[in-house]
């Protein structure tokens, strides 16, 4: 794999500050939160595909708020069929199983066979609804999976990719890419270690697409979404890969 599967790491945070600015509606048999502009139209949509934690996480809101300050219709869908793990979960706890739908009320596993067909949706409604021309796909932890996953050829409808500290993505998913794609990650993360980081830097160049990874040190795994802002290190790290998808998605978008 180019990076591990998940572990307690993947939900462990800080809950941040503030009031989400978007709405919540239904796709199909889905939810999603939903954030425009104020004051354009645009033409260029993101989605967002987050971490264990969901689409009602007020920290992933408020950067998909953030995102259509700059001009982005932004589109976060629920990926969990009302299952999400909930921030900082106590007890015991086995995120493999999880996934696997042991948790679920119905056994729901959160696999690409049921999680695909969410992406597809969401993509479809950015450029339908919304009509933008280019989409690009923001991933954190879990949702990076699905980020590489369909901007490869066989599922892709995504135009460009930006991934941060990233779980479950194959060796063989992140080989099929035919967009850019840019990473970020921490200096301490045993689901994205250095070792993963150097075999997907070697894999990426071989695709030929342009691609940047980007080491924050005095990080952990999560620093993106669930860093705390009163450490100067997780404040930075996670201001610094915001900037950093603007410039990305305004360079290759």
């Amino acid at each position: 794999m180019a990076s591990l599967p998940s572990a307690s790491c993947c939900y462990r945070g800080v809950k941040h500050d503030g009031a989400a600015k978007g709405t919540l509606s239904r796709v199909g048999d889905f939810e999603v939160y939903t954030v425009q502009p104020e004051d354009s139209a645009p033409e260029k949509g993101i989605l967002i595909l987050t971490d264990v934690i969901g689409h009602k996480f007020i920290n992933v809101q408020l950067i998909a708020d953030q995102l259509a300050a700059n001009g982005y219709v932004v589109i976060i869908p629920e990926l969990f069929d009302g299952d999400p793990i909930p921030l900082n979960r106590p007890g015991d706890f086995d995120i493999v199983a999880w996934r696997d739908g042991k948790y679920h009320p119905q056994g729901r596993a959160h696999v690409p066979e049921n999680i695909d067909p969410i992406v597809n949706a969401s993509v479809e409604e950015l450029r339908t609804k919304y009509g933008c021309k280019t989409i690009g796909a923001i991933g954190y932890c879990f949702g990076a999976k699905y980020v590489v996953r369909h901007l490869g050829p066989d599922i892709g409808k995504l135009d460009v990719g930006f991934i941060a500290h990233p779980s479950w993505v194959a060796e063989e998913e992140l080989r099929a890419i035919k967009g850019p794609l840019a990473i970020s990650a921490a200096e301490t993360d045993v689901i994205f270690p250095a070792e993963k980081r150097h075999e997907s830097e070697v894999i990426l160049k071989e695709t030929g697409v342009p691609y940047q990874i980007s080491l924050f040190s005095g990080v952990s795994h999560g620093f993106a979404v669930r860093g705390d802002p009163n450490v100067r290190s997780e404040r930075y790290a996670k201001e610094s890969t915001f900037f950093h998808t603007l410039q990305w998605f305004g360079e290759y978008l």
